[in-house]
């Protein structure tokens, strides 16, 4: 009897132990096997992590103000039944090419000569102005201007509608901003793609020489409110990487600001333009920045029949722009920010030189006035370089 209890409990002993040890290797093994599945995970994971590369992506700007198109300008133009204007910009052209976009001001409406040319106090220009200024290179411009609705009640509007329906035909390589021929027009978000960056362009005027917009059809003109370019900025503002807003605005021949340029300035800025692009004054304005906003209060004339070298001298505006996207987040900065001073030579066929291109037989004094015109750029800000001449 003891012998049987003395084999049952060695029995017993020896089963405990072989389970002891059972559970011993089971719990090191799945210790083991836990462990090379985590190797592995690990190792996926090092091997399949995404990497967040920098894209920069640049490009480039050219601005220049007024077409302001006199009929002494459209008559030395003139071809026997039709005008050509690009014998005026040979100077000009070969710097607009080194440019991805370029922006003029059309001052004077593109009625056409079907309704009859005029020029101050409404003007009404041939459509060929258009056609030179694109084929110089520019592919922005600026409707909205203090003579946008010059003649419209002596056409029966027919003047803007020719000058919509001009741009139109260049839609799909031109941004032609301000002025339209509805309201579903005008809220048409135009947006275009160069370089990897998206851009766009909305124009306003402070006013239009006293020439009433018909009550319901505002689209015609673009006139400045609050209101109105917050509502069109919104629009905007997250579906472009560069929003720029030409301002038809200042007082006529002042290189002084007034307060509605500086409030209206600081407001838009607020909103989130990147670039302020000023006309109307027809001289040359401050340049400045308002935190990261570019603000050219006036590019003054491009091409005009004015009397005075301040009138005939404007200004080209130029920057880099530079887009980086990294961890997410996409930032937009303006380098490179120049000034170069253009003069409309009434003495050559209106010709219009750089400023590097002078010399005292086109322009007696030029360097004189050059260093004028550099201390006006320079006023608010010492970001802006003023290139062109050696004094």
């Amino acid at each position: 009897m003891k012998t049987r209890k003395s084999k049952r409990l060695k029995r017993n002993i020896r089963n405990f132990f072989l389970l002891t040890i059972f559970a011993v290797l089971a719990t090191f093994a799945g210790w083991f096997l836990q462990r090379k599945e985590n190797l592995k995970t690990r190792k996926v994971e090092i091997n399949y992590k995404v990497v967040d590369t920098k894209k920069e992506y640049k490009t480039n700007l050219v601005m220049v103000g007024d077409a302001l198109m006199h009929m002494a300008v459209n008559n030395t133009y003139k071809a026997g039944n039709t005008y050509n204007y690009e014998g005026m910009f040979k100077y000009i052209k070969p710097i607009v090419e080194n440019y991805d976009l370029a922006y003029y001001n059309q001052e004077t409406i593109l009625g056409g000569v079907e309704l009859g040319l005029s020029g101050y106090p409404q003007f009404n220009s041939p459509q060929e102005v258009g056609n030179s200024f694109v084929s110089t290179g520019f592919n922005l411009v600026s409707l909205a201007t203090n003579h946008s609705m010059d003649n419209y009640y002596r056409t029966n509007g027919k003047s803007i509608e020719n000058s919509v329906n001009f741009w139109k035909k260049y839609s799909d390589k031109v941004i032609a901003a301000g002025s339209y021929l509805s309201e579903s027009d005008r809220e048409e978000v135009i947006i275009k793609e160069i370089h990897g960056i998206k851009y766009a362009l909305l124009s306003y005027t402070e006013q239009t020489n006293g020439i009433s917009v018909p009550s319901g059809k505002e689209y015609l003109c673009n006139v400045y409110s609050k209101e109105k370019v917050k509502n069109d900025i919104e629009r905007y503002r997250d579906k472009v990487d560069l929003l720029m807003v030409a301002m038809h605005w200042g007082e006529e021949y002042t290189t002084n600001l007034t307060t509605f340029q500086k409030e209206t300035a600081k407001y838009l800025a607020s909103l989130g333009v990147n670039i302020i692009i000023g006309c109307h004054p027809h001289v040359i304005q401050p340049m400045d920045f308002i935190d990261n906003t570019l603000v050219i209060y006036s590019l003054g004339n491009f091409v005009s029949n004015q009397d005075t070298v301040q009138k005939l001298t404007g200004l080209m505006a130029s920057c880099v722009i530079k887009k980086i996207e990294y961890h997410g987040k996409t930032t937009v900065t303006l380098e490179d920010v120049g000034a170069e001073f253009i003069y409309t030579n009434k003495n050559n066929r209106y010709i219009v030189y750089p400023y590097s291109e002078l010399n005292d037989n086109i322009l007696s004094g030029y360097k004189r006035y050059y260093q004028e015109y550099k201390n006006v750029i320079n006023r608010y800000t010492d970001k802006v370089t003023v290139k062109g001449v050696e004094v």
